[in-house]
């Protein structure tokens, strides 16, 4: 499991109101709690009346983020986005089998296992970064007691811990989305994943190692998710690719290996 850095980070309560919340947080991730009008670390963690957020005092970054998955981008995605007709959705096998158990190792801001989840799958979200995990956990819960999201979520399960230690999991399909790299291009990078590239950073090892883990996990593929011009994952050839106009999803099918 991540370490949190905790220099860098802390909770900040400039609300009376999210006190408990707030001591409670700081005890679970073993860092500082900042009360009043001023946070003292670069980056921090705040309850406010829309749920937990991750901001910072560096500018370059823009505003806070939260996991949120009644509005915004995972509402109009979940409207809007083309239902099974996504690549997503044909990368992991949902149009010919809607109902697959599927092992998201990388869960991140949980997107695309909200996608899949919406689509029939049974997803079981694996998040090894603690401040993510919470960040996940407190939009979880927030769409679970919204009557549009609920039923969608119910599909979901959030665990806090490092893929490659849960050595009993079998599942239909492995989903990852590892870190990449920051390019030159930071301009052009999402606010999202500048605050991942601070928070989680990047293991270039470690996403080898879990390629090799969920090959062993998934009974009938493993997905991986790519930028489009980026490399094969540990230079593995995939059995197929989707290709879109930013990403693209490397799909290995069992059988082909």
């Amino acid at each position: 499991m991540t370490v949190v850095n905790t220099p860098e980070l802390s909770v900040w309560c400039p609300d009376a109101l999210y006190r408990e919340q707030s001591n409670q947080l700081a005890h679970a991730l073993s860092i500082g709690l900042c009360e009043g009008s001023q946070c003292v670390t670069p980056f921090y963690l705040q309850y406010s009346a829309q749920g937990l957020l991750m901001g910072t005092e560096l500018k370059e970054l823009g505003n806070p983020i939260r996991v949120d998955f009644v509005a915004g981008a995972n509402a109009h995605r979940r409207k809007y986005g083309g239902g099974k007709h996504q690549d997503i959705a044909k990368a992991v096998g949902v149009p010919k089998k809607p109902h697959l158990r599927l092992l998201d190792a990388t869960a991140g801001l949980g997107r695309d296992a909200f996608v899949l989840a919406s689509l029939g799958c049974e997803v079981t979200l694996i998040e090894r970064n603690p401040v993510m995990y919470h960040l996940l956990q407190d939009g979880l819960e927030r769409a679970a007691g919204h009557p549009e999201t609920a039923g969608i979520v119910e599909h979901m399960q959030l665990i806090l811990a490092d893929a490659i230690e849960q050595k009993n999991q079998q599942v239909d399909v492995v989903y990852l989305d590892p870190m990449f790299p920051p390019t030159q291009k930071s301009a052009k990078v999402k606010k999202e994943l500048r605050y991942l590239h601070h928070i989680v950073g990047y293991d270039a090892v470690g996403a080898e190692a879990l390629l090799d883990w969920a090959f062993a996990v998934a009974k009938n593929r493993v997905v991986v998710k790519r930028p489009r011009l980026a490399p094969t994952l540990a230079n593995r050839t995939p059995t197929l690719a989707l290709e879109g106009k930013s990403g693209r999803f490397d799909v290995y099918v069992k059988s082909a290996f």
